[in-house]
């Protein structure tokens, strides 16, 4: 199911996949990005994954995971070790940022003002931390983030936990930091679902685009 958000041209598209394999979603983002010209109107696509470990290109092996039968794959996006896993919205960015006239480190900060807007909504107070991407409430990470920018288009993007297992973050220093703790929504007092959840994190970020 596809919606177009009416916002400023050019048309920005949400994408609703539901729970898809990791590796079938990563060949299909790629080859979206490689096909792609000028035309094609960006897309945001919505979903969840079966429980996997992902490293971005550069992530140190040292920070796990440490043991356990999950999948782990290596990734062309940036940062460290992360889980993906059910219970968790995943929003991936296929955004052509040249197209835009959005430079890399604004498209970061408009993915991690999403998260706090959203969360802001419930009284939830979230913040960014100087050189490590991603969205935190007190000293936990509730959100993670990595990208991929190929032709000036943007590919990859974020996780937000909202409802899931934290457990299989144990094996893992996420996004490369000891002893971080890591949190979701429910357990802030967030009452959504992760269909909600992601229903009100890609409407916002989707008029943040459309709007910068």
């Amino acid at each position: 199911m596809a919606a177009v958000l009416a916002h400023r041209a050019p048309a920005l598209v949400v994408q609703r996949l539901g729970r898809v394999e990791y590796l079938t979603t990563l060949e299909a983002m790629r080859r979206f990005t490689r096909l792609r010209d000028a035309q094609t109107p960006d897309e945001l696509w919505l979903l969840e994954h079966p429980p996997i470990y992902t490293l971005g290109h550069a992530a140190d092996p040292a920070h796990g995971p440490k043991a356990g039968s999950l999948p782990v794959i290596r990734v062309e996006r940036g940062g460290q070790v992360t889980y993906h896993g059910p219970g968790q919205v995943v929003l991936y960015t296929l955004v052509d940022l040249g197209r835009r006239a959005i430079k890399v480190r604004e498209f970061v900060c408009l993915m991690e003002q999403a998260v706090i807007d959203l969360l802001a909504g419930y009284g939830v107070a979230g913040l960014r931390r100087p050189g490590a991407p991603g969205v935190y409430v007190g000293d936990a990470k509730v959100a993670a983030l990595g990208i991929r920018v190929a032709r000036g288009c943007a590919f990859h993007g974020l996780a937000l936990n909202v409802d899931m297992d934290l457990s299989p973050f144990e094996a893992i220093d996420p996004c490369g930091y000891p002893g971080l703790r890591v949190t979701q929504t429910r357990d802030l007092g967030i009452p959504l679902a992760p269909d909600q959840a992601g229903e009100r994190l890609a409407a916002i970020l989707a008029d943040a685009i459309a709007h910068a």
